[in-house]
């Protein structure tokens, strides 16, 4: 079909009408002994090879162009004439399959490996039909898994165990029809989810939401997961058993045969269930629970081949609202009530591996299913968000964080563990919850006093520090992977704080400096600890740490310039004007060794901010040796240099930009001679005394303004 009758039939609005119901017999249940005809194909290809292999293909060939040519049938079964006999030529429909599939694949993989008649290139061929067969025999053992009496389900269970996939019973039963269309049923695909992205996880949580759901079962009876009656250990047993069986036959080429059979029809299965429910999702009622499935929540078609073939899998949606029904009795959902699917479950499935196509067709149609049935929602964001995948029960925080504050938005779907930090104390304390002041207005300005006090007057650099203290780690790269998770979770509550208006930007800034400040000193006193050998604490030898621009002046913002001057201090002659004489002082640690230091400093500050939330990313390149501040519009870097070089730089040749930026300036940290950072102030403060610019601009601001233009705004007041 072509794209623009996909979104004629997609989601049309009207229904058909009302269709005249069929009568229980043996003529209209004869369709669905079709499936049936492809073992005789198989049989024969099986024992003579050559052009009899293409029996099996013809045969999917055939059915698949008879469901475009012989169309729909909307009409229903009638269920007021479902008891007594009347059904049972449709459950000897599937009973035939059950019956027929395990000697015909015994017998198929006898006659590669034991008859050893075939051609390598024939039993090739040979596995690729029986794979095609596997998707029947899901389909078979889905309905038997369904049934009343528990001898059923366990012969629906042997089928499954004969394609590796038993646990589907677990998995299908108490997950996927209790959480369809939520982020906790892996088999729902969310909207933007290729297939090939998809498929890998989908099986992985069959295996673990299988074992998650048998062990909380036993848990409530008081049994160990280890317990016998554990259903877990059947399904290993039973498909190891069949494997066993494939490995006597034909040996370790016989299990790589029944592999891929397997593995064939487990992914044919994944391709039918990721086409049912894609896009479709069940909407987050206010107290935290899912609205209750409809039909509207699985994709409809009533292409008649397809229903015969696989036994109306095409009338999903009737089949989770009564899971019990057996496959003839489904109706069909008309587009009223449920999205129809664009073509047959053939040609979906073929669009199904070229994931563009596959948007391009089916993306237009969610949308069209969304604006039809849930017209009040306008932004579907939050739905579609990886945070929600991965965080249901924050759907409302999610959904605040998506409408309010985007680029948070961003931060959460590449991590959504950042949600986690909204439920601890240091966040819950400050969320005070609604109603419990006279009016809104008091609630906001009593979360605005409390967010205000304790991140700007409780939570200073010394309590963060202190904080950072107890964080464990082995070596400085661990420190500074720890300290980066650390401050991120920081920051993530400061931008709520900040987006709920608890915080102006200019505290919010504030307390990312100091967040930027314990972060940078705690990653530095780490790498200082693990080699203490490059900088002893003999006077005139020591690194301070000095940062520059909006970190410096309380200023920072997520993403901001980490900016830093590393000045080490190895010529006391040159260092200080300190009394002591510099033949009485102990010989200094040499330059290199400091810049070796300064080295490991560089790359324990670039692991910090290496996806960072705080800090734009460092360049991996060694620190330069100039004293030249990068412009705002430059990647951030890392400068070494000397005390006596800053100070020399400074008297002669910086210019007023770089003597401004000294106003800024602040030293967070020192390793070695611990007086080395005053040393840096008294450098400062004597460099800012002798700055003939500043001289000027005070001489400016001292002249009386003549009118009222000339009066100085705050941001002068500030410079």
């Amino acid at each position: 079909m072509a794209t623009n009758q996909a979104e004629t039939v997609g989601l049309s609005i009207g229904s058909p009408g009302p269709g005249e119901v069929l009568d229980p017999s043996f003529g209209n249940a004869l369709p669905y002994f079709i499936p049936v005809a492809i073992f005789p194909l198989v049989v024969a290809a099986a024992m003579y090879g050559g052009w009899w292999l293409a029996g099996p293909f013809a045969f999917f060939w055939i059915t698949d162009n008879l469901d475009t040519a012989l169309g729909t049938e909307e009409r229903n079964l009638d269920r007021t004439r479902a008891g007594g006999g009347h059904m049972v030529w449709y459950k000897l429909a599937v009973w035939v399959w059950v019956a027929l599939y395990p000697p015909t694949l015994v017998f198929a993989l006898w006659q590669m490996f034991a008859a050893d008649h075939l051609a390598v290139w024939e039993a090739v061929v040979l596995v690729l039909a029986l794979g095609g067969m596997a998707r029947l025999t899901l389909n078979a053992g889905h309905d038997m898994m369904h049934r009343r009496t528990a001898w059923e389900r366990r012969i629906g269970e042997f089928l499954m165990a004969s394609v590796s996939f038993p646990q589907e019973i677990t998995e299908h039963i108490h997950v996927h029809h209790a959480h369809i269309g939520t982020p906790r049923d892996s088999v729902s695909a969310p909207r933007g989810q290729s297939f090939w992205r998809y498929l890998p996880r989908s099986v992985a949580y069959s295996i673990l939401d299988a074992w998650r759901v048998e062990r909380d079962r036993l848990a409530r009876r008081r049994r160990p997961v280890w317990h016998y009656t554990n259903p877990v250990w059947r399904y290993a047993f039973e498909t190891v058993a069949w494997y066993a069986l494939a490995y006597w036959i034909g040996g370790a080429w016989g299990i790589v045969a029944f592999a891929v059979i397997c593995a064939m029809g487990i992914l044919q299965l994944r391709m039918a269930d990721y086409i049912q429910h894609y896009g479709l999702q069940r909407i987050r009622l206010p107290g935290g629970r899912y609205e209750r499935f409809q039909a509207r929540h699985s994709w409809s078609a009533a292409y008649r081949v397809s229903n015969w073939v696989y036994y109306n899998a095409q009338r999903h949606a009737d089949h989770h609202t009564s899971a019990g029904r057996l496959y003839a009795l489904l109706n069909h959902s008309d587009a009223d009530e449920a999205p129809q699917l664009p073509g047959t479950y053939a040609r979906m499935g073929n669009l199904v591996l070229f994931p563009r196509r596959w948007f391009r067709t089916m993306d237009p149609l969610v949308d069209r299913w969304r604006a039809h049935f849930y017209p009040e929602i306008k932004d579907w964001s939050a739905y579609d968000s990886a945070a929600y995948a991965a965080r249901p029960d924050a759907f409302e925080m999610i959904a605040e964080i998506f409408a309010e504050a985007p680029q948070m938005g961003a931060w959460i779907d590449n991590d959504p563990g950042l949600l986690d930090h909204l439920r601890t104390r240091e966040f819950t304390d400050l969320d005070l919850p609604g109603g419990f002041g006279p009016d809104p207005e008091f609630e906001a300005v009593a979360r605005r006093g409390l967010a205000r006090v304790y991140w700007i007057h409780e939570l200073g650099v010394p309590q963060m520090r202190e904080q950072l203290a107890e964080l464990p780690f082995q070596d400085a790269k661990e420190a500074a992977e720890t300290v980066r998770s650390w401050s991120d979770g920081k920051v993530f509550q400061i931008g709520v704080h900040a987006m709920r208006g608890n915080l102006s930007p200019a505290e919010a800034g504030t307390a990312l400096s100091r967040l930027a400040e314990a972060s940078i000193a705690r990653v530095l006193a780490a790498v200082a600890e693990e080699c203490a050998e490059g900088c002893t604490r003999e006077s005139g030898s020591g690194v301070a740490v000095i940062v520059l621009g909006d970190i410096a002046s309380g200023e920072a913002a997520p993403g901001t310039d980490l900016r830093v001057l590393f000045l080490h201090d190895t010529d006391p002659a040159m260092s200080s004007k300190s009394p002591v004489p510099p033949k009485s002082r102990k010989s200094p640690k040499s330059p290199k060794s400091v810049e070796a230091l300064c080295r490991r400093f560089h790359r324990g500050l670039h692991t910090l901010s290496r996806d960072s939330l705080l800090f734009k990313p460092l360049p991996k390149s060694s620190p330069g040796s100039l004293l030249e501040p990068a412009p705002r519009e430059r990647e951030p870097q890392v400068i070494v240099q000397s005390l006596a070089a800053f100070r020399e730089h400074h008297r002669t040749t910086a210019s007023a930009s770089e003597r401004q930026e000294l106003l800024r300036a602040r030293c967070v940290f020192a390793a070695g001679d611990p007086d080395i950072g005053a040393r840096f102030e008294d450098a400062r403060r004597e460099i800012l005394a002798h700055d003939a610019a500043r001289d000027a601009r005070i001489a400016e601001r001292r002249e009386p303004a003549d009118t009222a233009t000339d009066i100085a705004g705050p941001d002068e007041m500030t410079s």
